[in-house]
């Protein structure tokens, strides 16, 4: 039987992690998730792949989602009330993610300007608007909000403790669950991977539908609590046995939401149907 053992929602894409014990599974995934992004001057996201330094810092949201508290090595941590965008006639921006157009509500002068420090490069926050009405693509099509495709990314222990147990072969040290950003960390399963072939699953009060396996990138190179590349593992050894046709190579997958409800860690991981497609 699998089951939770770690959640963990990503409040601005890029940035650390907040592990919890719980959380609602909303239509874009676990709550708050992606909810909110760094973007440069020009309105184009900002990403560990060239922003490295982003993974520095740490955001705390309210439960409600009213507060945001950001906070990094070095600086005085920023609160503020955040802009839900709500009322009507509210002033939008533009902004752009992996070259698709979206519209965003800026977070102010504070924000900007204290992520502009952090960053050493002038840098705005924003968050997805009321009617942010994204449709993401894979075998089950879903939401998200700012996260790079699907709501929910799944990993397994079994499948880091494969790849670790290779790269520890070649004689270079193990990676942390950390390096690939998951939200939903599973263990109970023998076989590594065993989550490309989970189709639809109940976990707590939701359900998730398999949308695509996850692509690995640059991001994956990135040592958590320093923000600082390191290179090159876990790349190195994936490529030696995780090349798919869809191209680079992949770790984990990614889910649609498919019902609402609230996760736990310990709630049982029950693949209810399987698959190879």
């Amino acid at each position: 039987m699998a089951t939770v053992v770690e959640l963990i929602s990503y409040p601005v894409k890029g940035c650390a992690g907040v592990p919890t014990a719980e959380a609602e599974l909303t239509p874009a995934g676990l709550a708050h998730d992606r909810s909110f992004m760094v973007v440069a001057a020009d309105g184009v996201f900002r990403s560990q792949r060239k922003d490295p330094r982003l993974a520095t810092v740490r955001p705390e949201v309210s439960a409600d989602g009213s507060q945001l508290t950001l906070s990094a090595p070095g600086v005085e941590p920023l609160r503020f009330a955040v802009d839900l965008g709500g009322e009507a006639g509210a002033p939008r921006s533009d902004i752009e993610m992996f070259g698709m157009p979206y519209r965003a509500v800026d977070q102010g002068e504070a924000a900007a300007g204290w992520l502009s420090e952090v960053l050493g490069a002038p840098s705005r926050l924003v968050r997805v608007p009321p009617e942010h009405d994204r449709v993401t693509d894979g075998l089950t099509p879903g939401t998200s909000g700012f996260a790079d495709s699907s709501a929910v990314h799944v990993l397994s222990r079994a499948s880091l403790d494969d790849l670790n147990a290779r790269i520890t072969a070649a004689g270079r040290a193990p990676v942390p669950m950390e390096r690939f950003r998951p939200n939903i960390v599973v263990d109970g399963w023998d076989e590594p991977q065993t989550e490309d072939g989970a189709r639809r699953i109940t976990v707590g009060g939701g359900e998730l539908g398999f949308a695509k396996l996850a692509i690995r990138c640059a991001v994956t190179l990135v040592d958590q609590p320093t923000g600082t590349k390191q290179g090159p593992e876990p790349l190195r050894t994936l490529a030696s046995y995780r090349r798919v046709p869809e191209g680079g190579v992949a770790f984990g997958s990614k889910f649609s939401v498919l019902a609402t409800g609230k996760v736990a860690v310990g709630d049982a991981f029950n693949v209810t149907a399987w698959g190879t497609d």
